[in-house]
């Protein structure tokens, strides 16, 4: 009876496989990195469900979070922390982002590969509006609900987070699951969010408000370095800054381009470039946003100029 326990035991690590769970489990510790991303909120235990499925599908996985306070049913949000996160994760990311004011309708559920290899497992609905555009899109597969389902959850339609996202995507990030086994390959095409782009025209940066800086209340644009080299900036020099929503002026001041907070003094305005290299604007040690009462969204607008 030893010996063929001893056997048994032989083949199994031969074969690269041990039984776990009720399936079989491969006993390689490289998988991919699992991140999460939702309008769920921390307040239940909808993003603990989520997780739940993933260990469940395999113990080992490592599993992080973008963050669950996308506001409800903002696709752009969703869309503008996919770009914000993404760059700093490896290869062969698997990314499960929900945001589904749809969830039970006709939109697509697919699984997105970008040219620099990262997965995104997510509704059709302008979540990889920016993603896409930033890394190209390799391939598209749309995830095939019958196969690719938790067990048991055939007649659920209100959590798909839960039930195809998060079992597709950890499966996938597991090695289970094979990108071309996920379900049909799909043209290369998304549905793609509006936005107005940065641009350098007639002497003027202008731009919009894509997102703030939530903690601090410092506002970001969407005028990164690219666009705004013909401008000419100078570090500690004075721009005339408007910003417009809907077409009417919200704020208009002069302050000036710094490369950090602490080059101004402590109250004062500045304009900076942020972590995605995108200017901002700020005030040191308090909220821009908050003390001008400016948001984000397409219809708050940027132009920035040089002082006569």
């Amino acid at each position: 009876m030893k010996r063929i326990v001893l056997i048994l035991v032989a083949v199994l690590v031969i074969t690269g496989s041990v039984f776990g769970e009720g399936r079989l489990q491969s006993t390689s510790s490289q998988k991919a990195a699992l991140v999460f991303q939702t309008d769920f909120g921390l307040k239940d235990g909808a993003v603990s469900a989520m997780k739940g499925v993933a260990y469940g599908v395999d113990s080992r996985l490592f599993m992080a979070d973008i963050t669950h306070e996308i506001p409800p049913y903002s696709i752009w949000d969703a869309a503008y922390r996919l770009y914000q996160t993404a760059e700093y994760w490896p290869e062969g990311t698997v990314f499960v982002s929900v945001v589904d004011p749809g969830v039970g309708t006709e939109r697509k559920s697919i699984v997105l590969r970008t040219n620099n290899n990262q997965y995104f497992v997510t509704p059709d609905n302008g979540t990889l509006t920016l993603i896409a555009e930033k890394y190209g899109i390799s391939e598209i597969r749309e995830i095939d609900e019958e196969s690719n389902r938790l067990t048991g959850s055939e007649k659920s339609y209100t959590f798909y987070g839960r039930d195809v996202y998060a079992y597709t995507g950890a499966r996938l990030a597991a090695g289970i699951l094979t990108f071309e086994n996920v379900g049909k390959k799909l043209p290369n095409e998304i549905v793609s969010l509006p936005y107005r782009k940065a641009e350098f025209r007639n002497g003027s940066l202008y731009g919009t408000i894509p997102a703030l800086d939530i903690q601090y209340g410092n506002v970001w644009t969407n005028i990164d370095r690219a666009v705004s080299a013909g401008f000419n900036l100078a570090i500690n020099k004075n721009y005339l800054i408007e910003i417009s929503y809907d077409n009417t002026v919200v704020y208009s001041g002069v302050i000036p381009f710094v490369n950090t907070f602490d080059d101004v003094p402590e109250g004062d305005p500045l304009m900076y470039y942020n972590s995605l290299d995108c200017l901002s604007f700020a005030i040191n040690m308090d909220s821009f946003a908050d003390t001008h009462g400016i948001s984000y969204g397409g219809e708050w607008q940027v132009r920035i100029s040089a002082v006569n």
